[in-house]
């Protein structure tokens, strides 16, 4: 046995000493020889897409266009192309879909189902379900209904408590995800059960409790409430401001990008972004105010996706879901405490549903037995989905939870409009959520297929 192998196995000197002992007359493997780079290959420029519009202007813009597409990064695109075929499908069926009063309709019935995607997607991101939130609509809707009808609570303190409900059930659900193991699925779906019969349960035999709709949450929430006491001003107020906020923040943006020496937006290309929304928002607020203005319900669910939107891209807890969805390992290794996370985001689930299930009462002013039922879950889950959160998490902006709304609302209305079967609209949002499922599969194949993946 060479004296290196009794060193090794003895351990009776430190690591320094084994080096020294090593018998040099054995040969050592030399190590592999790097291949020669071929002269005549290509380099592989990475350039930021920024720099590339830049640089390029307009053809810039295809280019950068062009490999998205071959990369599988198509992000919204499918679910505006597909918005744009079901409207022109159903102004040419029926004249009346496109109207104020029908597009007013559709703007206020997507708010409820629309909150409860927003906590949705956090939990998408993920890679989680959450099957519990249409049952957590319903009882904080009782739960409200209790506080103020049957205890003669304020309205707005029995808001707030509602709210903390949700937060707190949410919470629940993520501990015993996160530090007992339990999967998700089973712990929302026992709590889909569960909450349901706490509903049912608290409602009594009468099945409904009616809210007083003159004052507070329910009458803000109400179809017959506008924004600034339907004043056209109201509308055009809203739509300057979003495409102020739009300016700021994109100029602002480009100003830090441009400090730290990295590439930034061209302010040409900003102002034709600012110039696009300004005329969507403002076309978009003469549309409703040629029916009744613009509804509470949809102004505090726009401020909601703003608010969330912020949360996700420009906070360090944003950064931490996309982590923890994108990796676990890698985020636990990187100092992400992933417990925390999955808590968190359950909770915050849980306090939209609540939120959500404000907005069900307000439809009806009142807490009943269908309120968080039928097909609402599926509808949310859906939402989320068809704007274009992935179901594998990692990937997804709460601004889904509009874009997918609308698809899921207008396919509604425009069913409604043609006296179509519910069964029919149940089929075709079933298959626009498995085509929106199957486009996210694709999606990932290809990026991996082109090394982003």
């Amino acid at each position: 046995m060479s004296e290196t192998s009794k060193t090794v196995q003895g351990d009776e000197s430190p690591e320094i000493d084994k080096v020294d002992k090593v018998d040099k007359t054995e040969p050592t493997e030399a190590p592999a020889a790097a291949a020669p780079a071929d002269p005549t290959a290509a380099p592989v420029t990475v350039v930021d897409p920024r720099l590339l519009v830049r640089e390029e202007g307009f053809k810039g813009y295809l280019t950068e266009f062009k490999r998205r597409v071959r990369g599988g990064e198509l992000g919204s695109l499918p679910v505006v192309v597909g918005l744009i075929i079901i409207w022109t499908i159903f102004q040419v069926k029926n004249s009346l879909f496109l109207s104020a009063d029908n597009l007013s309709n559709i703007s206020y019935f997507l708010a409820a189902t629309g909150m409860l995607a927003i906590g949705l997607v956090f939990v998408l991101l993920l890679g989680e379900i959450d099957l519990s939130v249409g049952s957590v609509s319903g009882l904080a809707s009782t739960v409200f209904a209790v506080f103020v009808v049957n205890h003669g609570m304020n309205q707005w303190l029995a808001l707030i408590l509602t709210i903390i409900t949700g937060i707190g059930i949410g919470a629940l659900h993520g501990w015993f995800f996160a530090k007992i193991g339990v999967p998700a699925f089973v712990v929302t779906l026992a709590g889909f059960l569960g909450w349901n019969g706490l509903m049912l349960w608290l409602l009594g035999d009468s099945g409904t409790i009616n809210i007083p709709a003159d004052s507070g949450p329910v009458h803000i929430l109400g179809q017959s409430s506008f924004f600034m006491d339907q004043a056209i001003i109201g509308a055009y107020l809203l739509a300057g401001l979003g495409v102020v906020l739009s300016a700021v923040g994109q100029f602002n943006e480009q100003r830090r990008r441009r400090t730290a020496g990295v590439p930034f937006r061209p302010t040409s290309e900003i102002v034709v972004r600012v110039a696009l929304l300004a005329i969507a928002s403002f076309a978009a607020a003469a549309v409703l105010n040629n029916a009744s203005g613009v509804s509470n319900a949809l102004v505090i669910f726009l401020a909601s996706l703003v608010i969330v939107d912020f949360v996700l891209r420009r906070t360090t807890y944003g950064r931490k879901v996309f982590a923890v969805g994108g990796g676990i390992e890698a985020a636990r290794r990187a100092g992400i405490s992933v417990p925390m996370v999955r808590i968190t985001v359950f909770a915050i689930s849980g306090g939209f549903a609540a939120i959500g299930g404000m907005f069900f009462a307000g439809q009806t002013a009142s807490a009943t037995l269908n309120a968080g039922g039928g097909n609402t879950l599926m509808l949310a889950i859906a939402a989320a989905v068809i704007g274009g959160t992935s179901l594998f998490g990692g990937r997804g902006t709460v601004w889904s939870a509009l874009l997918g709304m609308l698809v899921i609302q207008s396919i509604q209305t425009g069913l409604d409009l043609l006296n179509m079967n519910t069964s029919i609209q149940y089929m075709i949002t079933g298959g626009v959520l498995l085509g929106a499922v199957v486009i996210d599969s694709v999606s990932r194949k290809s990026q991996k297929a082109a090394g982003r993946g």
